[in-house]
Parts: structure tokens; C-alpha cells; sequence
């Protein structure tokens, strides 16, 4: 039996661990161990402006977190905390798309339409707070379960690290209305 409910600052360092184990274990044949490695500590991470909004879940298994992931009212695309350096501006519901943002799920539970679950929740948040269309940054291994939700592509960004890395990720849009 799958829980949802909205994440807290003290799910934090447990969702910190959920991340890097997802990007590990679901991204071997996308990106190579290196760009992996660099996309944990650069990009993908907690965005604690999101637990702030309260726009950001976990969904949980016996009380265990096996999957996280929300939307935004602001403009970041993607990345956690250590990816962004100034505060997110709010978007317009009236002229701009909400954002799906940071879904991570635990590779033992992949797969098995936890994500789909998730994005349906956010979803219907966005479209209850007036916006009618979802944008995302999708990861490669991420890229299938968006087209299926029908999400489109609209560009790859490749995303260049401090450390020399690059990851390629694909920006994807979804108007509400039109499911």
C-alpha cells in the first residue's frame, strides 16, 4: 500500500540518500559514472524551496520513503539547492507552465507506476492552483515515462558541470487541458 504526503525538512537527509541511489541505480547506460557522479553533487539534490511551497511529496511504502518528486510555481527548470544561486521567481499561471520537478525513485520500485502516480498528484496541484500547462527538465533514463505521461520535447540542454562534465537533459512540455 502506496502513501503520499507532503515531504518536511526532516525527511531531508533520507530523500539526500533516495536521490543518489535513484541517479545511480537508473541512469547506468544514459550517462557514464562520471557524469553520474557529478550530476549528485552539482544538480540533483534537494530543493528546499519546493518542501517551503509545499509543493514537493514523498510516497511511501510501510512508512518507508521509496520515491519523492514535485511541481513548482517558480522558474527553475531543475536541480537541487546547490544547482541554483539565486531565489526562484514566482511564475504567472496566466501566461507560464508550472514545473515538474525533482522525481526520484528508489530502483527497487521502478517501474511499477510510482511515477505516473506522482505525476497525476502534481498535476492535478498545478491545475488547481490555475496553471495549465507542466514543463520539465527530464533526465535521459526519466525521457520515457514523460512521453508516456504526454509530455513533448521541446530541446536538450546540455548542462555544463564545474568539473568539466556535461549532462544532457531534455526540456518537455504538457498542456493540462489537453490530456
Amino acid at each position: 500500500m502506496f502513501t503520499t504526503r507532503l515531504a518536511v525538512t526532516d525527511d531531508i537527509p533520507v530523500l539526500q540518500k533516495l536521490i543518489a541511489l535513484s541517479v545511480r541505480g537508473l541512469s547506468n547506460g544514459y550517462y557514464t559514472a562520471n557524469q553520474i557522479e557529478s550530476s549528485i553533487k552539482y544538480i540533483f539534490g534537494v530543493d528546499t524551496q519546493l518542501l517551503i511551497d509545499g509543493t514537493y511529496y514523498v510516497i511511501e511504502e510501510d512508512s518507508k520513503i521509496i520515491a519523492c518528486g514535485g511541481w513548482s510555481k517558480r522558474k527553475t527548470l531543475y536541480g537541487g539547492d546547490q544547482h541554483k544561486s539565486i531565489a526562484d521567481p514566482l511564475l504567472d499561471p496566466n501566461t507560464d507552465a508550472a514545473r515538474i520537478r525533482a522525481f526520484f525513485v528508489d530502483p527497487a520500485w521502478a517501474r511499477q507506476g510510482i511515477g505516473k502516480m506522482l505525476i497525476q498528484h502534481c498535476e492535478t496541484e498545478a491545475m488547481n492552483n490555475g496553471f495549465a500547462a507542466m514543463e520539465l527538465g527530464a533526465t535521459l533514463p526519466g525521457e520515457p515515462l514523460y512521453k508516456a505521461m504526454g509530455y513533448k520535447s521541446i530541446s536538450n540542454i546540455i548542462v555544463d558541470m564545474p568539473d568539466g562534465e556535461k549532462l544532457e537533459v531534455v526540456k518537455m512540455r504538457k498542456e493540462l487541458n489537453s490530456k
